[in-house]
């Protein structure tokens, strides 16, 4: 299995003017625990980190220390997340038939979620992990008055990894690129091109750290992991 980590996104809203997956947890950084879950999966053997090159030197960094033993590769990313796995679908080994696709922001993801995505892919065209959401949904129209209430049973919060087959996915991102689509994964890519797009059971832990509150929470559920 080829899996891609999307790696070029600014701090902002963790209140940092830096790739927040250099920002440390438990003294190593989000990146680094993403690729040791990745390492120590039994189905991965290729790791593309998608980013841009200013930061290419940290990454390389990380990856001395990590002393990894499956291949990687650092690869250019674009101005969006969508731009940035478009470029890294190009720089797949030619012989990648399914990519597993994992925002390196969710760095809690545990090698059993990645292996599991990769089993399930052998039979489906593409993939999701997600988890049922537990709080009721409210839709609001533009003057903040709810409009609706989805009935919860159906509704699914996604995560990552995603996976698909590599050369449907890349029609996909073609066709989107040809008709301005704007979206914000990979799943919604294939749900235009109306193809299936199959849920495999996610982690709750698997969080995506996005702001000082989940870097908190993180380490405590990372924290709680190792003790055990």
């Amino acid at each position: 299995m080829h899996l891609l980590i999307p790696a070029a996104g600014m701090g902002r809203r963790m209140g940092s003017d830096r790739n927040k997956l250099l920002l440390e947890l438990l003294e190593k950084p989000l990146l680094a625990w993403t690729l040791l879950a990745a390492e120590t999966t039994e189905t991965i053997k290729w790791i593309g980190i998608i980013g841009q090159p200013t930061d290419f030197a940290d990454f390389k960094d990380i990856l001395s220390q990590l002393n990894l033993t499956k291949s990687v590769k650092l690869i250019v990313g674009g101005n969006t997340r969508q731009e940035s796995v478009y470029n890294g679908l190009q720089a797949l080994p030619k012989n990648a038939e399914r990519v597993l696709i994992h925002d390196g922001a969710r760095c809690l993801a545990t090698p059993t979620l990645f292996d599991r995505c990769s089993v399930a892919l052998e039979t489906c065209q593409g993939l999701i992990a997600a988890v049922p959401v537990k709080d009721t949904i409210k839709i609001v129209n533009s003057q903040g008055i709810i409009a609706d209430t989805p009935d919860r049973s159906n509704l699914w919060a996604a995560q990552t990894p995603q996976g698909f087959e590599v050369e449907l996915l890349k029609r996909c991102h073609s066709q989107g690129r040809e008709l301005g689509w704007e979206v914000t994964d990979d799943a919604a890519l294939f749900e235009k091109c109306q193809l299936p797009v199959t849920i495999v059971q996610g982690e709750e832990t698997n969080l995506k750290v996005t702001t000082p509150v989940d870097l908190a929470i993180a380490e405590f559920i990372l924290r709680q992991r190792l003790a055990l």
